[in-house]
């Protein structure tokens, strides 16, 4: 053992610090009091204070462990742990412990666990427990123990790893033992099979021996104490009991409480055994919940049956039993669970009544299989027609025509799932119903007539084609020509007619034109459309735009008028080619006409001698009379043309009788021809002809001043001659007035009275004056004059 140690010590040396840690080691749960269970080695420098090595602590506690040692040797310290003198390693009770160790070096401090794991041996089995302490174990039963009933289970740790064998080697002589007492391998000790029947009161002590493996064998005793069975029986006051409780009762709730008639009674449940759901208190007899009942998980525990047991604690063959009927009731927990949970459903306005929306598939969590109650509920009350339940199935109850606006594109509504339980629960599901638009209905429109003048200028509204759609949102039509003249056109949008071009009444005076209605916007599809069509007439109205045309339109006669007597010259023949139905004119002579010797009855042209003044017979006059026909009638405006007739008359005595006519007529090919000057003007904004007005009133002032400058400027230049030029300019006036006035003289004084400086003026030319005649001297650098 010596040597051992030694060998452990010299092991510690070479091993490092403390600081190593944690360490593991392994002890027989054989090692007493004083085992050394490891060496410590530490390199420490510092003397002062000197190093220690502390066990601060072991888990779980015990004291089967010394406070480590420190010693130094050769320059290192080696600590050392130990078992304490009261160490009893047992391995089926403890079989680990933590031991947290502390070294301290100077200033340096370190700490660590160190772990020990008690190993089993089996070679050193012991007896323990009351079995074998001296006084042994005591146990009671009652006198009405049946014959060999077990009495009693003996359980040492380990022997059933070796096949341990037990006797009992005690005497069991009678008188005092009713029969023997026996003890199998198992360790259960039986009653005599005799029983123990009239042995109350008796204490039999039975000294067993156990043996097991070579040669190991420990010893112990068992007291059996026999109790006489009382004459008052436990008894409950009910042989059955029927609980209803609810499902909903959290574990550890109270159910029932249940008496038994009796003293210091305790109470177990004995079936069914062990209870997964249930429990009794074994003093009070209250039983308790130990489990959630949820019948939707659970369906077993609809109805548990519990057998109770009532019992004398000191005389547990003194009994009763109960049957408890635990009636589970369903609590509605959970309201009914829809898919979907949400209904979001799309159709057309053209879906049939009896179309399915969707199915609802419900149950109710807390009872599965359950029949549920649905409820549709709509929201407004304009859409209750609209759609129907059928048990779970959603269907279509009524046409859903979405032509009249705001009336179904959207039906909201909920269904209202409903359980059976108690409390009731419902669950709602919205319902939305989206009603999708369909172009159902071709656009319409009725044939209309419009009449228009033919003078109409272009861009003139004629009138509107008014086109119907059923379908929402009405009359969302687009308007188009479908060939036809180009003359006329339909305002996509808003369907008015207007004219484009020019009619001629005379040329065409009706027009039919095909508008094509086109829909849009009624539908999911934006695609889709439809179309309709219908006719127009356009009836031109006649306009009187045609002048009257004369046949000829220029003649020249030569009459012979007998004197005092009126002569028809000629008929004035006009009509209007283009409108030959026309016949209506008036006449009137508008030129020519002197001494008004002509007049006009109806188209007749009349020569009246009637209204003559003086009166020459062999004289002959020429008239050029203009004569203008208009057309007559209600055909406004009136428009009118021109017949020139060059008429010569012949005067003849009275006693002439023949009258003749010379006629002279413009051939038929020479046609007047009516000719329209259009003339293009410019027409300024107002602004512009404020602007240019005062723009052209500052010019003139500027103008003005200075031409008012200009003017100054020559007087000033001709203030400048002397009295001689004055003089001068004034003999030439005088000259030229005497010359208009008949070539009258100039008086010879108004040279004499000249200053003498006008005599010696120069004169370099000479001339003549081109309305008198007379001479002149004149000079060329002043332009003076002088008559000679």
């Amino acid at each position: 053992m010596v040597l051992l140690r030694l060998l452990v010590l010299l092991f510690a040396l070479v091993v490092s610090d403390l600081h190593s840690l944690p360490w593991f080691i392994n002890v027989s749960e054989s090692q007493g009091p004083g085992t050394v269970l490891q060496f410590f080695s530490f390199n420490c420098s510092s003397y002062t204070p000197t190093p220690t090595l502390e066990l601060l602590n072991v888990q779980p506690p015990t004291t089967f462990f010394n406070p480590p040692s420190l010693a130094r040797w050769q320059g290192t310290y080696v600590g050392k742990l130990t078992l304490s003198s009261s160490a009893r390693l047992d391995a089926l009770m403890v079989n680990h412990y933590k031991l947290w160790l502390k070294f301290t070096c100077g200033n340096y401090v370190t700490e660590g666990p160190l772990f020990v794991d008690v190993q089993r041996d089996l070679s050193h089995i012991q007896c323990a427990g009351q079995f074998a302490s001296p006084a042994g174990e005591m146990i009671r039963v009652p006198e009405t123990v049946r014959p060999g009933a077990r009495l009693y289970i003996l359980l040492l740790p380990g022997l059933e790893l070796h096949g341990a064998q037990m006797s009992i080697i005690s005497a069991q002589d009678p008188p005092h033992f009713p029969g023997p007492f026996s003890i199998n391998e198992q360790g259960w000790l039986q009653a005599p099979s005799q029983g123990l029947l009239g042995q109350a009161q008796k204490v039999f002590q039975l000294q067993i021996s156990v043996s097991f493996g070579q040669r190991q064998s420990c010893q112990g005793m068992v007291m059996v104490k026999v109790l006489p069975v009382s004459s008052s029986q436990v008894s409950f006051f009910e042989q059955a009991q029927n609980i209803t409780i609810p499902e909903n009762l959290a574990p550890g709730s109270e159910v029932v409480q249940v008496w038994a008639r009796g003293v210091n009674l305790r109470y177990e449940i004995l079936s069914p055994m062990p209870s997964p759901f249930f429990s009794i208190g074994h003093a009070d007899g209250v039983v308790r919940t130990t489990a959630p009942l949820e019948l939707a998980r659970t369906p077993g525990t609809v109805v548990s049956r519990l057998q109770v047991k009532a019992f004398e604690r000191h005389q547990p063959w003194d009994s009763a039993e109960l049957n408890l009927t635990m009636n589970v009731r369903l609590v509605n927990l959970w309201p009914p669970r829809c898919l979907p949970a949400l209904l979001v459903s799309q159709i057309p306005e053209t879906a049939p009544v009896g179309t399915v929306l969707t199915t609802l598939t419900c149950e109710d969590p807390d009872s599965v299989g359950a029949t549920l109650d649905y409820k549709l509920w709509f929201r407004s009350s304009s859409d209750p027609a609209s759609l129907c339940l059928y048990d779970r199935v959603l269907e279509v109850n009524a046409t859903l025509d979405c032509d009249t606006p705001g009336s179904c594109f959207q039906h909201a509504a909920s269904i209202l799932v409903l359980d059976g339980g108690q409390p009731q629960m419902t669950t709602e599901v919205p319902v939305l119903v989206m009603v999708t638009p369909v172009n159902e209905f071709s656009p319409a429109c009725a044939s209309r007539m419009f009449r228009v003048r033919e003078d109409a200028a272009p861009h003139t509204l004629l009138g509107s084609v008014v086109g119907t759609d059923m379908d929402y949102p009405h009359d969302n039509i687009e308007y188009y020509t479908s060939g036809g003249p180009s003359t006329f056109a339909v305002d996509r949008l808003s369907g008015e007619v207007h004219l484009l071009g020019p009619l001629d009444y005379e040329q065409q005076r009706v027009y039919r034109l095909t508008v094509l209605l086109i829909d849009h916007g009624q539908d999911q599809n934006p695609n889709c459309h439809r179309s309709g069509s219908c006719t127009i007439t356009i009836e031109v109205e006649d306009v009187n735009d045609h002048a009257p045309e004369c046949e000829p339109p220029f003649q020249e006669l030569t009459i012979y008028v007998p004197l005092g007597r009126s002569v028809e010259v000629t008929k004035v023949s006009c009509r209007i080619p283009q409108e030959p139905q026309r016949l209506a004119f008036s006449y009137s002579i508008v030129g020519g006409n002197s001494q008004n010797r002509f007049i006009l009855q109806g188209a007749m042209l009349v020569h009246s001698d009637l209204v003559l003044g003086p009166f020459w017979p062999e004289q002959r006059n020429t008239y050029e009379l203009l004569i203008c026909v208009a057309d007559a009638g209600p055909s406004i405006p009136h428009l009118s043309t021109t017949a020139t007739i060059v008429v010569h008359p012949v005067f003849w005595k009275a006693s002439r009788e023949a009258t003749s006519i010379h006629r002279t007529t413009v051939p038929s090919m020479m046609t007047p021809m009516l000719v329209t000057d259009t003339e293009a003007f410019w027409q300024p904004q107002p602004w512009f002809v404020v602007v240019l007005t005062a723009t052209g009133a500052l010019l003139l002032l500027v103008l003005g001043w200075l031409l008012g400058r200009l003017l100054q400027g020559l007087a000033h230049l001709l203030q400048a001659p002397s009295k001689l030029a004055q003089a001068l300019l004034l003999n030439t006036i005088q000259g030229t007035k005497g010359s208009l006035e008949g070539f009258m003289e100039v008086p010879k004084m108004e040279i004499s009275q000249a200053p003498s400086s006008i005599k010696s003026l120069h004169f370099d030319g000479r001339a003549q004056d081109s309305r008198t005649g007379r001479d002149y001297l004149f000079n060329t650098c002043t332009g003076a004059r002088r008559w000679l």
